[in-house]
């Protein structure tokens, strides 16, 4: 049992509370602008990869969600594909997994595959659901590209440029340009919406996340768990705790998504469930940091500093030189200095 006096409760208070601190002011560091291309498992195993086309003409389609489930394994995994349709996916271990695309108004039949050795290949083909033709001059075709004028993605394009110059407040003009061209956007307004965020207008960002849930009939996934850590940060755990799950219905790959729940439910005090999902979240991502410091939470809600420790150790490792770095460190040295304060007395 720790020695307790006013100096280690002190610590103790310090080192309990300041991680949580850091989630709320960092985490939008980690709420992506656009999807990613890939997840960073450090699995060394196999790999499944493939091409998907389009049924009708065999093109290559571009920019589909391409997901892979095997809840044997614990594994769940969502990669897009690249401008050929290619798609590769490494560090699974061996067994069986579904994999289906997923793209709204398109089609396909999931497939089985058995990964025993070192890699498998497969082709998939999509065919539109309402009949949808890809007419292009080109070899490629995004799917999306199909239902979103050029000017409008033109515009989109630029203002993820000015986003890599770091510039939010410029791109939000080619953003809002990208909406006026396709009212039925909705990566564009959920676009807005994270710069908006980032640049602390949360209101703005909440109209936008808003307006590209509706306009995607509830299943752009980004969209309902950027408005659910918008709700979390108001203080509004119980209304986020809703969103986060159905986002998390739609996209249940986010390692991002069960980060934000399980801080969630530490503002609910639910430590328990809290765990749970930052474990899930590092199920489907075990390099994603965030997910380490909802845990060390936990475990300082608990008393447990030894395991608490560990775990901003494995947020600092991962994080060398990210996000709140200085103040997780100093969040360390206290559970250090605790944690010799208590053996000095044991």
């Amino acid at each position: 049992m720790l020695y307790e006096s006013p100096k280690s409760d002190k610590s103790r208070l310090h080192a309990r509370f300041l991680p949580i601190v850091l989630l709320n002011l960092t985490l939008a560091a980690y709420l992506p602008i656009a999807r990613a291309q890939s997840s960073n498992f450090v699995e060394t195993e196999g790999k499944i990869c493939g091409t998907v086309l389009l049924k009708a003409d065999h093109r290559p389609a571009s920019q589909v969600a391409v997901r892979l489930k095997s809840h044997v394994a614990g594994v769940f995994r969502s990669i897009l594909t690249d401008v050929e349709g290619h798609f590769e996916v490494r560090g699974l271990p061996r067994g069986t997994y579904e994999i289906v695309v997923d793209e709204p108004g398109y089609e396909s039949t999931p497939i089985n595959a058995q990964l025993d050795g070192p890699s498998i290949e497969l082709v998939i083909y999509i065919s539109s659901s309402n009949l949808v033709e890809a007419v292009r001059n080109r070899g490629t075709v995004s799917v999306r590209e199909l239902r979103i004028a050029g000017k409008a993605r033109d515009e989109d394009q630029k203002g993820m440029e000015r986003l890599a110059k770091n510039d939010p407040a410029g791109s939000l003009s080619h953003f809002r340009k990208a909406t006026q061209e396709a009212a039925d956007f909705y990566e564009a307004y959920y676009h807005i919406g994270a710069v908006e965020m980032k640049l602390g207008h949360r209101d703005e960002a909440m109209r936008a996340y808003q307006t590209a849930i509706e306009v995607s009939g509830g299943r752009y996934a980004p969209a309902e768990l950027g408005l659910g850590y918008l709700f979390y940060l108001e203080g509004k755990p119980g209304e986020a705790e809703k969103i986060l799950r159905r986002g998390l219905e739609a996209d249940e790959s986010s390692a991002n998504g069960y980060t934000i729940l399980g801080m969630t439910l530490l503002q609910l005090n639910r430590p328990d469930e809290a765990e749970r999902s930052a474990r899930e979240a590092i199920l489907r991502n075990s390099s994603f940091a965030m997910a380490y410091l909802v845990l060390a939470d936990v475990y300082a809600r608990r008393g447990e500093y030894e395991m608490q420790l560990k775990e901003l150790d494995v947020y600092l490792k991962l994080e060398p030189k990210g996000p709140g770095h200085e103040v997780v460190q100093q969040a360390r040295e206290a559970v250090q200095r605790m944690l010799a304060q208590a053996r000095a007395h044991d």
